[in-house]
């Protein structure tokens, strides 16, 4: 049956912000819903146009007869901005405050709105790249990892820092956490990551990076490469890090828990 318009265009939005960087041929569509590849390609033009002005994102179109088009999940920089400003703004609120200076921010973890955007403006700065997985440590890495990984279309592995049955064999390091200096230890399933895989690190929370730098170590045992790292907040640090190559969203200056007072800012997205 032959569908109009209105009803394609809906139902082709939806499967292609369904399907990021996934190669669609165009014969899909025309099979799909009974119509002309010349009509398919009428109406990928006015979506591309709708992603673009919207800020969603684009369509980019592969010639040839193995080729189609694919949507490319993008944050524009207004859109970026505005999350941003509204992300310090809560981190800075002062009940957030927990015993020791700790701050609590499971509950933005928890929203899958705020995941989405997140995951969205990570991705945003790696969509240039070759990435066939995203790493993070378990366990508040997990949502933020598994949002960046749904935009860029590629699976997410989850180190711990215990053995658990159902990983199988695991590979195992030891690292200095950054600010304790402790030796800790991490691991990764075997099956979790192919050898040579290119990796974007993400974590929810980084002060001076030694659970990061201890990922970078891991993936030298699996042979894959480092592509780029992100963290959702960075936190002021007086001594050298332990990274130094990363992209953070907000940046904690400082918490006074006598006043009950948080300082935050934007951190280095605009300038990474």
């Amino acid at each position: 049956m032959k569908i109009r318009r209105s009803e394609r265009l809906i139902d082709m939005t939806q499967f292609l912000l369904s399907h990021p960087r996934k190669l669609v041929p165009l014969t899909m569509f025309a099979e799909r819903y009974s119509s002309a590849k010349s009509s398919i390609s009428e109406d990928l033009v006015i979506i591309k146009k709708t992603f673009e002005d919207r800020g969603i994102g684009t369509l980019e179109t592969v010639p040839g007869a193995a080729g189609g088009v694919r949507y490319i999940s993008i944050a524009d920089n207004a859109m970026v901005l505005d999350f941003i400003h509204t992300l310090c703004n809560r981190i800075a609120e002062p009940e957030r405050l927990l015993p020791g200076g700790y701050l609590y921010l499971s509950d933005l973890l928890g929203e899958p709105t705020t995941l989405e955007a997140i995951g969205k403006i990570i991705a945003t700065k790696f969509n240039n790249k070759k990435i066939d997985a995203i790493m993070t440590v378990a366990t508040k890495g997990i949502p933020i990892a598994q949002a960046v990984a749904e935009h860029l279309s590629v699976p997410f592995v989850i180190v711990r820092r215990d053995s658990k049955v159902t990983e199988g064999s695991t590979v195992s390091i030891n690292y200095v956490s950054g600010s304790s200096k402790r030796i800790e230890k991490m691991e990764l399933s075997k099956r979790s990551l192919p050898e040579g895989s290119n990796v974007v690190i993400v974590d929810d929370f980084m002060k001076a990076g030694g659970t990061v730098n201890g990922m970078k170590n891991l993936l030298e045992e699996f042979n894959a490469n480092l592509v780029g790292i992100g963290v959702l907040a960075e936190s002021e640090y007086a001594e050298e890090r332990l990274v130094d190559d990363y992209l953070s969203l907000v940046k904690i200056k400082n918490v006074n828990v006598k006043e009950r007072q948080i300082e935050v800012v934007e951190g280095n997205y605009f300038n990474y």
